[in-house]
Formats: C-alpha cells, sequence, structure tokens
C-alpha cells in the first residue's frame, strides 16, 4: 500500500502553515503544493451546488456495474465492490452546475454514473477549449485530490448527473478499515490516469504531426 501511494505522492516541501491555514489542511491525504485560498473541500463544494442526496442502495448498484466493467476491480466480486460502493457519497446534480472549478485545490474526486459532464479549460487568451466530456463510469478530479495540485480544468454538467463522490477523508478510511479494496481502487485510479495519459499523448503526436506538414 506505501509503495502505490508513493507512487501518486511525489512529496515536495510545503511552506509552514500560517495561523489561517488550518482550513486547507483538512486531511493528511491532501498535500498543498503552493499557497492558494482556491481549497474548496466537498463539504463546501456540495451546499454550493444544491447536491440532492441520491439513494444510497441504488448508487452502490450503480457503481458496481460500472466499476465490475473492469477486469481487475470484477475479481473482487459484487460483495466486496459494494463494500468499496459503501465509502462513496451518492448526489443529483442539474444542468448547468459546476462539480470542479479550474486551478481550485480539492478533497474528492467523483464518478459520473448518469448524465453528461463537460471538461473546459479557459486560456490565457480568455477562449474556452472544450477538452471532452464525460460520461457513465468517467472519473473526474482524481489528480488533485491524489496528489494535493490544482484542478486542471471546469467540469460542468451538460445534463441533469448522478454522481458517486470519494472525499479524501473516507479514502483514508477505506485504506485503514478495507486496505485491499483501497489498493484496487487506486490501481483502477492508476490504470484510468495512465489511459488519460495515453489519449493526450495521442492528440500530441497528431498535433505535431500536422504542424510539420503545415
Amino acid at each position: 500500500m506505501k509503495r502505490l501511494l508513493a507512487f501518486f505522492r511525489a512529496r515536495q516541501p510545503v511552506a509552514a502553515p500560517r495561523e489561517d491555514d488550518s482550513g486547507f489542511y483538512a486531511t493528511q491525504f491532501v498535500d498543498r503544493h503552493q499557497d492558494t485560498q482556491l481549497f474548496v473541500p466537498w463539504t463546501l463544494r456540495a451546499p454550493d451546488l444544491n447536491a440532492k442526496p441520491y439513494d444510497g442502495s441504488l448508487g452502490v448498484l450503480s457503481l458496481v456495474k460500472l466499476l465490475g466493467q473492469d477486469r481487475a476491480l470484477a475479481l473482487l466480486g459484487a460483495e466486496q465492490l459494494a463494500v468499496l460502493g459503501g465509502y462513496f457519497e451518492y448526489v443529483q446534480l442539474d444542468s448547468g452546475k459546476q462539480i470542479i472549478g479550474q486551478d481550485e485545490q480539492g478533497d474528492f474526486l467523483v464518478v459520473v454514473l448518469q448524465g453528461v459532464v463537460a471538461e473546459d479549460r479557459m486560456q490565457p487568451s480568455g477562449a474556452r477549449a472544450r477538452i471532452g466530456e464525460s460520461r457513465a463510469g468517467d472519473l473526474l478530479g482524481e489528480m488533485s485530490m491524489l496528489d494535493g495540485g490544482t484542478r486542471f480544468c471546469a467540469c460542468t454538467a451538460l445534463t441533469p448527473v448522478t454522481l458517486a463522490v470519494l472525499a479524501s477523508q473516507a479514502l483514508e478510511r477505506m485504506m485503514i478499515e478495507e486496505p485491499r479494496l483501497a489498493a484496487s481502487l487506486l490501481a483502477w485510479i492508476a490504470k484510468r490516469l495512465s489511459l488519460r495519459l495515453r489519449q493526450v499523448s495521442a492528440r500530441l503526436s497528431v498535433q505535431l504531426t500536422r504542424s510539420t506538414h503545415d
């Protein structure tokens, strides 16, 4: 488990906390890489979004179905996946709600269960670039939650959405109570990150090829 966490967390020196910094240290899992006033934990974001609680049993069923599509996670079996799903919070949001803001720091990730979420990045010129759209089974916000860095892009609901939310405190608790499940979940997250990096590399390769021919 320690080796797996070391893979995600490149330890960097952190400035000594000031008296008004207590809110930034919501958990031991999230480290700040820079001094910022943009730390937005799920406990603050949820009320701001007017998030409506979604039936937990239905949420777990949906999450188990999605996670079970991964070959490695499927080996855990539905019962263990349901235990894993019990560490998530399940909510519904209206269309137009910004789930994650660009350049924020956060302590949560989300798995889209239903609906469509836009991923947009504001450019220095002021133009908004659509990076992609996430649908059922897609993961958002995992990098910032794991390494304490800033969110790369804004994630906004294009339709009403149902989300499974995992806060860093819940992940820490899972690591203590169910280390095997936590290790499996982190391995799944690593796999999704790897896939995303490969997709970005492929797009970059296409752009470089076009630039060479132009």
